[in-house]
């Protein structure tokens, strides 16, 4: 399975951070990378960075809204998204979860609209720490696979990332075995439900994923790449993941 590394900009860059997005194509170009390479900036640059990728790396959303389009002032559709550029969406990131109250039900129809425009739907579960130290994080990534996802998945255009919701931005790190841990019980999750699909899908990790242990965390069990956050806004960290990701077997 070729994995793939995202990188999720958040609400960060301006015209002048399209010079990281060029250097990464550059650095794909100059030596390709053995994964899949995708980067989400702001929606404000979706459109200048699928023109200075020019195909060499993918571009996607951060959101997208789940109606085609209406009177709802602010957002976006994911059709929009797929004209400026994307060819991926992020959905049900915790921080959306969080400050937006995006439920599984919404975010399951988030999906839906990504897959409607030809989007690959990158979809985020993941447990709170209170969660984890209660012994609920498998049941609690169970529960949002199975309310986030909506059925008809197929690997082709969905991927999931596990993001410990205290883990992202903090620069704490689960044990290697807990990630596997979890990885291995959302691939159950996914076989048990979508069959040969859910085998295929990739699971990504995310949370405080950075150079310095991103080689060991892409080579564990049912890790199918990553969705980096802060280390994806400079070229020379991002570049050190995709190496890493490369070198994996």
């Amino acid at each position: 399975m070729r994995q793939l590394i995202a990188g999720n900009w958040k609400m960060n860059g301006t015209s002048a951070s399209l010079a990281e997005i060029e250097a990464v194509c550059e650095m794909v170009a100059g030596d390709p990378p053995n994964c899949d390479v995708l980067i989400c900036p702001p929606a404000t640059l979706i459109a200048q960075a699928a023109w200075k990728a020019k195909g060499r790396i993918a571009i996607g959303g951060q959101n997208c809204r789940a109606e085609i389009s209406g009177a709802f002032t602010g957002d976006i559709s994911a059709e929009m998204l797929k004209d400026a550029g994307a060819s991926a969406v992020i959905v049900g990131h915790s921080e959306r979860r969080q400050y937006h109250g995006e439920t599984d039900a919404i975010v399951g129809q988030k999906a839906k609209a990504a897959w409607r425009a030809g989007l690959t739907a990158i979809v985020c579960i993941g447990e709170s720490e209170q969660q984890r130290l209660n012994g609920h994080a498998l049941h609690t990534c169970g529960n949002q696979i199975n309310e986030s996802v909506p059925d008809g998945m197929t690997a082709a255009a969905t991927v999931i990332a596990y993001e410990p919701i205290w883990a992202i931005g903090t620069g704490r790190t689960p044990t290697n075995g807990e990630i596997a841990e979890v990885h291995d019980h959302i691939r159950a999750c996914l076989t048990k439900r979508f069959g040969s699909e859910g085998q295929k899908a990739r699971i990504l990790y995310g949370g405080s994923l950075k150079p310095s242990n991103a080689a060991e965390i892409l080579r564990l069990s049912n890790v199918g790449g990553g969705l980096i956050g802060g280390a994806s806004l400079k070229a020379s960290d991002f570049g050190a993941i995709l190496k890493a990701s490369s070198r994996n077997p």
